[in-house]
């Protein structure tokens, strides 16, 4: 069976066209060493997917936080469709597995890379919308992304360690973390990245990764912990910073697909796709049931969902 049939069964969606499909799940390493076995390579998809990620996202948040203005909105669409949140969301599919490679890329571990897993998420999308339109792709992106769309996670706890540690710097100081390579470690398709970042001259924190922006993140993290348990004449001012606080479960590696972040951040992710049950994905503000599920569905018949009846108009709602 094809990668584009296997993943089609495992979505449960009617998709019409395989072959749209099947390019989506190509990269371009492995179209450089398989030019005679493929027409082309998933970047444009990619593009196209782009955009349809961020319409669908947004949509839906707007409609689930009609009290929350624009910085918080982006704050909750910027968790989700970053590559951090997208190689998050292609976990779920196990997106990896279907990928089709080059030699070289596999061996170094492509289909684990965030990067490499979000725009392959964002290409097959792309897909979507071209083979079923927007309602089964729009319908789709939501569905698999309900955990993070339902969340009640505070503002804070949305943003990586990274912006936090900056946005408490920049505050107090005006200054911003730099960041340093301490060391990188191993061959190439394991290197391990140890990365140190200061502030005003002084360490707070060392991470390591296997990857640079992972190592930063892991000694971001570490520098707010120690901002945070440090003692000194700013004793009140890290005390009553939300930049440094303790969020339940911890803090979030910036590159989840690197697999750095915690054993209960991995397990929390919403588990892997299964079929679409609308009942559980109610984003409507009433508790009326949504019809994301039913827009992912109705393409097989070939019924239109608007946008409303998807999430629910809560514009109409009392």
């Amino acid at each position: 069976m094809r990668p584009a049939a296997a993943l089609a069964e495992r979505l449960g969606l009617p998709v019409r066209d395989l072959d749209l499909l099947q390019q989506a799940l190509i990269h371009s390493s492995y179209l450089h060493e398989h030019r005679d076995l493929a027409a082309g390579h998933n970047e444009r998809l990619e593009f196209l997917g782009d955009s349809v990620v961020s319409l669908a996202i947004s949509d839906a948040l707007y409609r689930r936080y009609p009290d929350d203005d624009e910085g918080v909105l982006s704050a909750r669409r910027a968790s989700i469709v970053s590559t951090t949140g997208l190689a998050r969301l292609a976990s779920r599919l196990e997106l990896g597995e279907y990928l089709l490679l080059g030699e070289g890329e596999a061996q170094r571990g492509g289909r684990r890379r965030p990067a490499l897993l979000a725009s392959a998420l964002e290409a097959v999308v792309g897909a979507l919308y071209l083979d079923l339109g927007y309602d089964g792709a729009s319908g789709f992106v939501t569905a698999l992304a309900a955990p993070e769309l339902t969340s009640d996670r505070s503002l804070g706890s949305l943003k990586s360690p990274k912006s936090r540690l900056q946005e408490y710097t920049q505050r107090l100081s005006g200054e911003r973390p730099q960041y340093r390579l301490i060391d990188a470690v191993g061959p190439d398709h394991a290197k391990v990245f140890r990365v140190e970042v200061a502030v005003g001259g002084r360490a707070i924190g060392v991470g390591r990764g296997r990857s640079r922006r992972v190592a930063e993140t892991a000694a971001a993290a570490h520098g707010i912990e120690a901002l945070r348990l440090g003692s000194g004449p700013r004793d009140d001012d890290r005390a009553q910073a939300p930049e440094l606080a303790e969020f339940p479960g911890g803090d979030v590696d910036d590159d989840r697909g690197d697999w750095g972040a915690p054993q209960e951040e991995r397990e929390s992710t919403g588990g892997p796709w299964v079929k679409t049950d609308p009942e559980a994905l109610d984003l409507a503000q009433g508790g009326e049931t949504s019809g994301i599920g039913r827009a992912v569905g109705n393409v097989a018949s070939g019924d239109s969902v608007s946008t409303e009846e998807r999430l629910g108009d809560q514009g109409g709602s009392s």
